[in-house]
Protein backbone atom coordinates (compact mmCIF):
# COMPACT_ATOMS: atom_id res chain seq x y z
CA UNK A 1 0.00 0.00 0.00
CA UNK A 2 1.38 3.40 -0.87
CA UNK A 3 1.45 6.35 1.15
CA UNK A 4 -0.97 8.12 -1.11
CA UNK A 5 -3.27 5.69 -0.19
CA UNK A 6 -2.77 5.94 3.82
CA UNK A 7 -3.67 9.43 4.00
CA UNK A 8 -7.04 9.64 4.73
CA UNK A 9 -6.24 7.04 7.47
CA UNK A 10 -5.90 7.95 10.92
CA UNK A 11 -4.56 6.54 14.41
CA UNK A 12 -6.83 7.22 17.63
CA UNK A 13 -4.23 7.84 20.78
CA UNK A 14 -6.34 8.34 23.87
CA UNK A 15 -3.24 9.75 26.48
CA UNK A 16 -2.50 11.94 29.06
CA UNK A 17 1.04 13.46 29.48
CA UNK A 18 2.76 9.65 28.57
CA UNK A 19 5.70 10.25 26.34
CA UNK A 20 4.80 6.71 24.48
CA UNK A 21 2.03 9.06 22.97
CA UNK A 22 4.29 11.81 21.10
CA UNK A 23 6.56 8.61 20.00
CA UNK A 24 3.28 7.18 18.25
CA UNK A 25 2.32 9.95 17.18
CA UNK A 26 6.12 11.00 15.21
CA UNK A 27 6.43 7.24 13.80
CA UNK A 28 3.32 6.89 12.40
CA UNK A 29 3.46 10.33 10.70
CA UNK A 30 6.68 9.39 8.93
CA UNK A 31 4.69 6.41 7.66
CA UNK A 32 2.14 8.58 6.23
CA UNK A 33 -0.64 8.04 9.03
CA UNK A 34 -2.40 10.82 10.95
CA UNK A 35 -2.70 11.08 14.71
CA UNK A 36 -5.79 12.64 16.10
CA UNK A 37 -4.78 12.78 19.78
CA UNK A 38 -7.45 12.43 22.64
CA UNK A 39 -6.89 13.29 26.19
CA UNK A 40 -9.12 14.39 29.62
CA UNK A 41 -5.73 16.62 30.67
CA UNK A 42 -4.94 19.69 29.20
CA UNK A 43 -0.93 20.28 27.81
CA UNK A 44 -0.39 16.94 26.53
CA UNK A 45 2.97 16.68 24.77
CA UNK A 46 1.93 14.67 21.98
CA UNK A 47 -0.99 17.22 21.20
CA UNK A 48 1.83 19.85 21.29
CA UNK A 49 3.75 18.42 18.03
CA UNK A 50 3.49 19.53 14.68
CA UNK A 51 2.94 16.16 13.21
CA UNK A 52 -0.12 15.82 15.51
CA UNK A 53 -2.83 16.18 12.43
CA UNK A 54 -5.64 16.67 15.11
CA UNK A 55 -7.08 16.96 18.71
CA UNK A 56 -9.97 16.21 21.05
CA UNK A 57 -11.38 16.20 24.91
CA UNK A 58 -12.09 13.48 26.73
CA UNK A 59 -13.85 13.16 29.80
CA UNK A 60 -11.75 12.13 32.58
CA UNK A 61 -12.28 8.15 32.76
CA UNK A 62 -11.28 8.14 36.86
CA UNK A 63 -14.18 10.16 37.18
CA UNK A 64 -17.29 8.59 34.92
CA UNK A 65 -15.59 5.59 33.03
CA UNK A 66 -18.64 4.76 31.00
CA UNK A 67 -19.11 8.49 29.63
CA UNK A 68 -15.42 7.88 28.95
CA UNK A 69 -15.91 4.82 27.14
CA UNK A 70 -18.46 6.63 25.29
CA UNK A 71 -16.72 9.35 23.83
CA UNK A 72 -13.45 7.56 23.07
CA UNK A 73 -16.16 5.01 20.84
CA UNK A 74 -17.62 8.36 19.30
CA UNK A 75 -14.20 9.14 18.23
CA UNK A 76 -13.38 5.95 16.85
CA UNK A 77 -16.63 5.61 14.88
CA UNK A 78 -15.54 8.50 12.44
CA UNK A 79 -14.84 7.10 9.03
CA UNK A 80 -11.30 7.76 9.16
CA UNK A 81 -10.08 6.52 12.32
CA UNK A 82 -8.82 2.75 11.75
CA UNK A 83 -7.56 1.76 15.12
CA UNK A 84 -6.75 2.81 18.65
CA UNK A 85 -3.47 2.37 20.07
CA UNK A 86 -3.78 1.46 24.31
CA UNK A 87 -0.78 3.75 26.17
CA UNK A 88 -2.62 4.18 29.44
CA UNK A 89 -4.09 1.45 32.12
CA UNK A 90 -7.50 2.38 31.50
CA UNK A 91 -7.57 2.23 27.73
CA UNK A 92 -5.95 -1.09 27.94
CA UNK A 93 -9.21 -2.35 29.92
CA UNK A 94 -11.63 -0.41 28.06
CA UNK A 95 -10.80 -1.78 24.92
CA UNK A 96 -10.39 -5.30 25.74
CA UNK A 97 -13.91 -4.73 27.96
CA UNK A 98 -15.67 -3.72 24.98
CA UNK A 99 -13.46 -4.87 22.54
CA UNK A 100 -17.04 -5.92 20.42
CA UNK A 101 -18.59 -2.50 20.20
CA UNK A 102 -15.23 -0.60 19.57
CA UNK A 103 -14.13 -3.57 16.76
CA UNK A 104 -17.67 -2.45 14.72
CA UNK A 105 -15.90 0.52 13.82
CA UNK A 106 -12.10 0.03 14.06
CA UNK A 107 -9.55 -2.63 14.02
CA UNK A 108 -8.07 -3.43 17.44
CA UNK A 109 -4.99 -6.00 18.31
CA UNK A 110 -5.68 -6.52 21.60
CA UNK A 111 -6.35 -9.05 24.15
CA UNK A 112 -9.42 -10.63 24.94
CA UNK A 113 -11.05 -9.74 28.47
CA UNK A 114 -9.88 -13.11 29.89
CA UNK A 115 -6.32 -12.50 28.92
CA UNK A 116 -6.30 -9.02 29.91
CA UNK A 117 -7.58 -10.48 33.47
CA UNK A 118 -4.73 -13.19 33.32
CA UNK A 119 -2.12 -10.49 33.35
CA UNK A 120 -4.08 -7.58 35.68
CA UNK A 121 -4.58 -10.33 38.24
CA UNK A 122 -1.29 -10.39 39.79
CA UNK A 123 -2.19 -13.77 41.47
CA UNK A 124 -3.96 -14.98 38.44
CA UNK A 125 -0.87 -14.21 36.21
CA UNK A 126 1.62 -16.14 39.20
CA UNK A 127 -0.37 -19.05 38.74
CA UNK A 128 -0.02 -18.49 34.55
CA UNK A 129 3.66 -18.17 34.99
CA UNK A 130 3.76 -21.18 37.36
CA UNK A 131 1.77 -23.00 34.66
CA UNK A 132 4.28 -21.87 31.74
CA UNK A 133 7.37 -22.94 34.05
CA UNK A 134 9.11 -19.20 34.34
CA UNK A 135 10.45 -17.70 37.53
CA UNK A 136 7.90 -15.71 39.18
CA UNK A 137 7.83 -14.09 43.08
CA UNK A 138 6.03 -16.08 46.09
CA UNK A 139 2.53 -14.36 45.28
CA UNK A 140 -0.87 -14.50 48.05
CA UNK A 141 -3.08 -12.30 49.08
CA UNK A 142 -2.57 -9.87 51.74
CA UNK A 143 -5.12 -11.75 53.68
CA UNK A 144 -3.90 -15.06 53.38
CA UNK A 145 -0.75 -13.98 55.15
CA UNK A 146 0.74 -14.35 58.23
CA UNK A 147 4.29 -14.99 58.40
CA UNK A 148 6.23 -12.15 57.89
CA UNK A 149 9.77 -13.43 58.55
CA UNK A 150 11.33 -12.71 55.46
CA UNK A 151 11.47 -9.54 52.81
CA UNK A 152 8.43 -8.82 51.76
CA UNK A 153 6.33 -6.26 48.78
CA UNK A 154 2.89 -5.36 48.88
CA UNK A 155 1.08 -4.18 46.11
CA UNK A 156 -2.23 -3.75 44.61
CA UNK A 157 -3.64 -6.82 43.30
CA UNK A 158 -4.65 -5.46 39.69
CA UNK A 159 -2.99 -3.13 37.32
CA UNK A 160 -6.96 -1.44 37.36
CA UNK A 161 -9.76 -1.66 39.82
CA UNK A 162 -12.19 -2.04 37.90
CA UNK A 163 -16.09 -4.22 37.65
CA UNK A 164 -14.77 -6.73 35.78
CA UNK A 165 -12.42 -7.77 38.69
CA UNK A 166 -14.11 -6.47 41.24
CA UNK A 167 -18.01 -6.99 41.55
CA UNK A 168 -18.59 -5.01 43.99
CA UNK A 169 -17.25 -1.99 41.54
CA UNK A 170 -19.69 0.12 38.91
CA UNK A 171 -18.83 -0.23 35.58
CA UNK A 172 -18.28 3.54 36.10
CA UNK A 173 -15.67 3.27 37.98
CA UNK A 174 -11.97 2.80 37.91
CA UNK A 175 -8.41 3.50 39.53
CA UNK A 176 -5.61 2.99 39.13
CA UNK A 177 -3.27 1.92 42.34
CA UNK A 178 0.78 2.30 41.64
CA UNK A 179 1.68 2.08 45.77
CA UNK A 180 4.38 0.05 46.63
CA UNK A 181 5.43 -1.20 50.39
CA UNK A 182 8.70 -2.95 51.36
CA UNK A 183 8.39 -4.32 54.39
CA UNK A 184 11.66 -5.80 56.40
CA UNK A 185 12.03 -9.32 57.85
CA UNK A 186 9.68 -8.92 61.19
CA UNK A 187 7.81 -6.27 60.42
CA UNK A 188 3.84 -6.85 60.73
CA UNK A 189 2.19 -4.04 58.44
CA UNK A 190 -1.61 -2.82 59.19
CA UNK A 191 -3.62 -4.96 56.89
CA UNK A 192 -6.59 -3.14 57.91
CA UNK A 193 -5.23 0.23 56.94
CA UNK A 194 -3.37 -0.99 53.40
CA UNK A 195 -6.50 -2.79 52.74
CA UNK A 196 -8.32 0.97 52.97
CA UNK A 197 -5.73 2.41 51.67
CA UNK A 198 -5.72 0.81 48.64
CA UNK A 199 -9.43 -0.30 47.82
CA UNK A 200 -8.92 -3.79 48.17
CA UNK A 201 -6.93 -6.64 49.16
CA UNK A 202 -3.69 -6.34 47.50
CA UNK A 203 -0.99 -9.10 47.67
CA UNK A 204 1.89 -9.58 49.13
CA UNK A 205 5.23 -11.34 46.86
CA UNK A 206 8.76 -11.96 48.36
CA UNK A 207 11.48 -9.51 47.86
CA UNK A 208 13.80 -10.64 45.15
CA UNK A 209 17.46 -9.40 45.55
CA UNK A 210 18.18 -8.31 42.21
CA UNK A 211 21.27 -6.76 40.43
CA UNK A 212 19.64 -5.77 36.90
CA UNK A 213 16.02 -4.95 35.77
CA UNK A 214 15.37 -5.77 32.18
CA UNK A 215 12.41 -5.38 29.66
CA UNK A 216 10.93 -7.95 26.79
CA UNK A 217 8.87 -6.11 24.51
CA UNK A 218 6.80 -7.55 22.03
CA UNK A 219 3.55 -7.27 19.98
CA UNK A 220 1.59 -10.88 18.94
CA UNK A 221 -0.65 -12.17 16.70
CA UNK A 222 -2.84 -14.53 18.57
CA UNK A 223 -0.04 -16.35 20.05
CA UNK A 224 2.45 -15.86 17.17
CA UNK A 225 5.18 -13.13 17.95
CA UNK A 226 5.80 -10.33 15.17
CA UNK A 227 8.58 -8.44 16.68
CA UNK A 228 10.39 -8.24 19.96
CA UNK A 229 12.92 -6.05 21.76
CA UNK A 230 14.87 -6.28 25.09
CA UNK A 231 16.93 -3.45 26.75
CA UNK A 232 18.48 -3.23 30.44
CA UNK A 233 17.14 -0.70 32.83
CA UNK A 234 20.12 1.30 34.39
CA UNK A 235 17.88 4.38 35.93
CA UNK A 236 14.15 3.75 37.02
CA UNK A 237 11.70 6.91 37.91
CA UNK A 238 13.05 5.69 41.17
CA UNK A 239 16.44 4.16 42.80
CA UNK A 240 13.95 1.60 44.28
CA UNK A 241 12.60 0.48 40.69
CA UNK A 242 9.97 2.29 38.50
CA UNK A 243 9.37 2.94 34.61
CA UNK A 244 12.87 2.94 32.88
CA UNK A 245 14.28 6.70 32.70
CA UNK A 246 17.84 5.25 30.86
CA UNK A 247 18.17 2.11 29.16
CA UNK A 248 20.09 0.23 26.49
CA UNK A 249 19.32 -2.05 23.75
CA UNK A 250 20.42 -6.16 24.62
CA UNK A 251 19.87 -9.52 23.51
CA UNK A 252 19.70 -12.05 25.92
CA UNK A 253 18.49 -15.51 24.94
CA UNK A 254 17.62 -16.74 28.21
CA UNK A 255 14.90 -13.53 28.86
CA UNK A 256 13.60 -14.22 25.15
CA UNK A 257 13.18 -18.06 26.16
CA UNK A 258 11.34 -16.78 29.34
CA UNK A 259 8.96 -14.02 28.11
CA UNK A 260 7.93 -15.96 24.91
CA UNK A 261 7.40 -18.87 26.99
CA UNK A 262 4.96 -16.64 29.45
CA UNK A 263 3.26 -15.28 25.94
CA UNK A 264 2.55 -18.79 24.83
CA UNK A 265 1.11 -19.87 27.88
CA UNK A 266 -1.68 -16.93 27.43
CA UNK A 267 -1.81 -17.45 23.80
CA UNK A 268 -1.09 -13.46 23.46
CA UNK A 269 -2.51 -11.31 21.59
CA UNK A 270 -1.56 -7.73 20.93
CA UNK A 271 1.17 -5.69 22.91
CA UNK A 272 2.87 -6.74 25.74
CA UNK A 273 6.05 -4.64 27.48
CA UNK A 274 7.13 -7.21 30.46
CA UNK A 275 9.32 -6.20 33.21
CA UNK A 276 12.07 -8.56 35.06
CA UNK A 277 14.32 -8.97 37.69
CA UNK A 278 17.41 -10.51 37.32
CA UNK A 279 17.93 -12.36 40.54
CA UNK A 280 21.26 -11.86 41.69
CA UNK A 281 21.52 -15.00 43.70
CA UNK A 282 19.88 -17.51 41.29
CA UNK A 283 20.64 -15.54 37.97
CA UNK A 284 17.38 -16.29 36.81
CA UNK A 285 14.97 -13.72 34.89
CA UNK A 286 12.49 -13.03 37.48
CA UNK A 287 8.61 -11.76 36.10
CA UNK A 288 7.50 -8.51 37.96
CA UNK A 289 4.53 -7.41 35.75
CA UNK A 290 3.26 -7.51 32.24
CA UNK A 291 1.66 -4.34 30.62
CA UNK A 292 -0.85 -4.91 27.59
CA UNK A 293 0.30 -1.25 26.01
CA UNK A 294 2.40 1.14 24.86
CA UNK A 295 5.24 2.07 27.51
CA UNK A 296 7.21 4.46 28.62
CA UNK A 297 10.56 3.55 27.28
CA UNK A 298 8.90 2.77 24.21
CA UNK A 299 11.20 5.83 22.83
CA UNK A 300 14.34 4.41 23.46
CA UNK A 301 12.59 1.00 21.79
CA UNK A 302 11.94 3.12 18.40
CA UNK A 303 15.29 4.35 17.97
CA UNK A 304 16.95 1.10 18.29
CA UNK A 305 15.01 -0.04 15.40
CA UNK A 306 11.62 -1.70 16.40
CA UNK A 307 8.94 0.56 15.12
CA UNK A 308 6.44 -0.89 17.45
CA UNK A 309 3.38 1.71 17.21
CA UNK A 310 3.77 1.35 12.83
CA UNK A 311 3.81 -2.77 13.74
CA UNK A 312 0.96 -2.44 15.85
CA UNK A 313 -0.38 -0.38 12.97
CA UNK A 314 0.42 -3.15 10.20
CA UNK A 315 -1.12 -5.57 12.48
CA UNK A 316 -4.38 -3.63 12.57
CA UNK A 317 -4.97 -3.45 8.69
CA UNK A 318 -3.71 -6.57 7.85
CA UNK A 319 -0.45 -6.07 6.96
CA UNK A 320 0.82 -8.35 9.32
CA UNK A 321 3.58 -9.64 7.15
CA UNK A 322 5.38 -6.80 6.26
CA UNK A 323 7.05 -6.64 10.13
CA UNK A 324 10.42 -6.34 10.59
CA UNK A 325 12.09 -7.48 13.90
CA UNK A 326 14.62 -6.75 13.38
CA UNK A 327 17.01 -4.12 15.81
CA UNK A 328 20.33 -2.16 17.42
CA UNK A 329 22.32 -3.58 20.36
CA UNK A 330 23.64 -1.22 22.44
CA UNK A 331 21.78 1.60 21.72
CA UNK A 332 21.05 3.99 24.63
CA UNK A 333 18.22 6.70 25.51
CA UNK A 334 17.22 9.32 28.44
CA UNK A 335 13.59 10.39 29.68
CA UNK A 336 14.68 13.71 31.12
CA UNK A 337 11.95 14.41 33.17
CA UNK A 338 12.13 10.66 34.64
CA UNK A 339 15.85 11.58 35.24
CA UNK A 340 14.68 14.43 37.69
CA UNK A 341 12.57 11.96 39.36
CA UNK A 342 15.55 9.16 39.99
CA UNK A 343 17.23 12.10 41.48
CA UNK A 344 14.17 13.29 43.22
CA UNK A 345 14.03 9.47 44.83
CA UNK A 346 17.26 9.43 46.20
CA UNK A 347 16.78 12.50 48.02
CA UNK A 348 13.47 12.08 49.69
CA UNK A 349 12.54 8.24 49.13
CA UNK A 350 13.43 5.67 51.54
CA UNK A 351 13.66 1.75 51.53
CA UNK A 352 14.21 -0.63 54.40
CA UNK A 353 14.98 -3.43 51.36
CA UNK A 354 17.09 -1.53 48.74
CA UNK A 355 20.41 0.67 49.98
CA UNK A 356 20.19 4.06 48.54
CA UNK A 357 22.86 5.08 46.36
CA UNK A 358 24.77 8.72 47.49
CA UNK A 359 23.19 12.07 46.15
CA UNK A 360 26.72 12.99 44.54
CA UNK A 361 27.42 9.66 42.92
CA UNK A 362 23.73 9.88 41.68
CA UNK A 363 24.38 13.10 39.99
CA UNK A 364 27.46 11.98 38.07
CA UNK A 365 25.90 9.23 37.50
CA UNK A 366 23.01 11.17 35.18
CA UNK A 367 25.61 13.43 33.91
CA UNK A 368 27.91 11.37 32.25
CA UNK A 369 25.69 9.05 31.02
CA UNK A 370 23.65 12.53 29.20
CA UNK A 371 26.81 13.52 27.98
CA UNK A 372 28.02 9.82 26.79
CA UNK A 373 24.45 9.30 25.14
CA UNK A 374 22.74 12.45 24.37
CA UNK A 375 19.85 10.00 23.43
CA UNK A 376 16.36 11.88 24.47
CA UNK A 377 12.80 10.53 24.93
CA UNK A 378 11.23 13.90 23.62
CA UNK A 379 13.68 16.44 22.92
CA UNK A 380 13.81 16.63 18.31
CA UNK A 381 15.28 19.91 17.01
CA UNK A 382 12.56 19.43 13.70
CA UNK A 383 9.27 19.05 16.64
CA UNK A 384 10.53 20.79 20.03
CA UNK A 385 7.07 21.85 21.30
CA UNK A 386 6.51 17.97 23.29
CA UNK A 387 9.90 19.05 25.28
CA UNK A 388 8.66 22.46 25.94
CA UNK A 389 5.07 21.44 27.17
CA UNK A 390 6.37 18.74 29.03
CA UNK A 391 8.90 21.15 30.49
CA UNK A 392 6.08 23.45 31.24
CA UNK A 393 3.57 20.64 32.73
CA UNK A 394 6.96 19.90 35.51
CA UNK A 395 6.70 23.26 36.40
CA UNK A 396 5.20 23.11 40.59
CA UNK A 397 3.02 26.43 38.77
CA UNK A 398 1.15 26.81 36.00
CA UNK A 399 2.44 29.08 32.94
Amino acid sequence: MSQARWADDRVLIPTGHDAASYVCVRSLADRGVEAVVASDKDGVPAGASRYCADSATLPPPREDLVAYRDALLSLAERPSVRTVIPVRPEDCYVLSRYREAFEEHVSLPVPSLDQLTAVQDRLRLAEVAEAAGVPVPETRALSEVDDWDGERIVKSRYNVLADAYMPELGPSEIDVVKDIRHVEPGEVPDADAIRTEMGHDPVVQEFVPYDDEYMFAGIYDHGEPLSTFQHRQIRGTSYTGGGGVYRRSVYVPELERVARDLLSELDWHGLACIEYMHDAETGEFVLTEINPRMWQSLPSTVRAGVDFPYHYWLLATGRADEVDPGYDLGVGSHFLHGEIEYLASVLHEDSPLIERPSVAGSLWAVAVSILTEPHFDYFALDDPGPFFRGVLNALPVEV
